[in-house]
C-alpha cells in the first residue's frame, strides 16, 4: 500500500494510504525518492490562503481534491521509474508528495546524469527563475536587484549573475541570507545598503515593503518584474510622488505561460534540469526531513518556525 501526503484542512496535514492501479501503454510507475516543499506557494495552500477566484489557476498537474481541503498538493518530485519504458532511470515529475505514483510517460522528465536526484527537485523552482528571467528580459551592461532571498528570488539572482557587464545584487531584510548569496556567487546587500539605480528589479519578497523598495531601487524607464504570490491578502502600491513622472512600469511573471513563443513548457524544464549541474545551486536546499514527519514539520514551516529555504522530503526504500 502506497501513502500520500493531504491537507486535510487548513492548518492540518496527514497521511493517507492510496492504491495504485497498473500503468497501461504510455505509462510508468515512479518510485518516489525525494520530493521539495516549495515553501512559498505550499505553506500558503497549506494555511488555507488560495482565494477562490483562484481556484483553478493553481491547481497543480496531478493534485487530488479541491482547496481549501482536504487536497493533495505538490509539484517537486524526483523518483526512479520500476516498469515501463524509462525503466531504471530517474525522472522529475510535477507530483505531489507520494511514495509511489503511475503518470503518462510523457509527464516525466529525465535528469540529466550529472544532475544528483536530491538536487533535481529544485527543477521547478529555477523553471519558475528561467521564466522570469525570459520575461525580464535583461540586457548587457544593466544595473540589477533581486528583492527576496527565498528559493525562487535566490534563483533567478543566480541565473542573472551570469549576464556579461550586469550589476546584480540579492537583497533581503535578514542580514543572514548574505550567506546564500556568497554560496551563490551573487552581492548582497540589506534594504538599507542597496544600490540605487536600477534598470531592473525582480521582486519576490511578497510583501508590501519589498515591492516599495523595487519602485525605490529603479532608475527612470526602469521596471519591476513582479514574481510574488499574495494569495488572498490585499497589497498596496505606491503609485503616488514620482511614479508616472519616471516612467516607472511593473509587470507580472508568472509560471504558468511560458514567457517565450519559440519554447515550451518541457524545453524549459530542459533548461532549468540542465543548469542544475551547478553545484551552487544546493545552497537553496537548507532543510530535510522523512515523509512520515510532513504532517508535523509543514505547521512549522508555515509558521515560521523553520528557516528552511526549500525543504527535502526523504522517502525510504521499499
Amino acid at each position: 500500500m502506497e501513502r500520500a501526503f493531504w491537507v486535510q484542512k487548513p492548518g492540518e496535514g496527514e497521511i493517507r494510504p492510496v492504491t495504485l492501479r497498473d500503468p497501461g501503454p504510455g505509462e510508468v510507475l515512479v518510485r518516489t525518492l525525494y520530493s521539495g516543499v516549495s515553501r512559498g506557494t505550499e505553506t500558503l495552500v497549506f494555511r488555507g490562503g488560495v482565494p477562490a477566484s483562484q481556484y483553478d489557476v493553481m491547481r497543480a498537474p496531478f493534485q487530488d481534491g479541491e482547496f481549501p481541503g482536504p487536497v493533495k498538493y505538490g509539484y517537486l518530485n524526483v523518483g526512479v521509474v520500476e516498469t515501463g519504458e524509462l525503466r531504471g532511470k530517474t525522472v522529475f515529475c510535477l507530483y505531489p508528495h507520494q511514495t509511489a505514483y503511475v503518470v503518462p510517460v510523457s509527464a516525466v522528465t529525465l535528469v540529466p546524469d550529472n544532475v544528483p536526484p536530491g538536487r533535481a527537485i529544485l527543477a521547478g523552482t529555477v523553471e519558475t527563475a528561467v521564466n522570469a528571467v525570459w520575461d525580464a528580459r535583461p540586457r548587457l551592461g544593466d544595473r540589477i536587484a533581486v528583492i527576496g532571498a527565498g528559493m525562487v528570488g535566490s534563483s533567478v539572482a543566480k541565473l542573472l549573475s551570469g549576464f556579461p557587464a550586469t550589476r546584480v545584487q540579492l537583497i533581503d531584510v535578514d542580514p543572514r541570507q548574505k550567506e546564500i548569496a556568497d554560496a551563490l556567487g551573487v552581492d548582497f546587500a540589506t534594504p538599507e545598503a542597496a544600490l540605487g539605480d536600477c534598470d531592473l528589479v525582480v521582486h519576490a519578497s511578497a510583501s508590501e515593503a519589498g515591492l516599495a523598495k523595487a519602485l525605490e531601487l529603479l532608475a527612470p524607464e526602469g521596471e519591476v518584474v513582479e514574481l510574488s504570490w499574495y494569495g488572498d491578502r490585499k497589497v498596496s502600491v505606491p503609485l503616488g510622488e514620482n511614479f508616472h513622472s519616471r516612467r516607472l512600469t511593473i509587470r507580472s511573471s508568472q509560471v504558468g505561460t511560458v514567457a517565450r513563443p519559440d519554447r515550451d513548457y518541457a524545453q524549459r524544464l530542459g533548461v532549468a534540469l540542465d543548469l542544475l549541474a551547478d553545484p551552487a545551486f544546493e545552497a537553496l536546499v537548507n532543510g530535510e526531513c522523512a515523509f512520515a514527519d510532513l504532517p508535523s514539520v509543514l505547521p512549522r514551516l508555515a509558521a515560521n518556525e523553520l528557516s528552511a529555504r526549500c525543504l527535502r522530503v526523504m522517502y525510504q526504500p521499499q
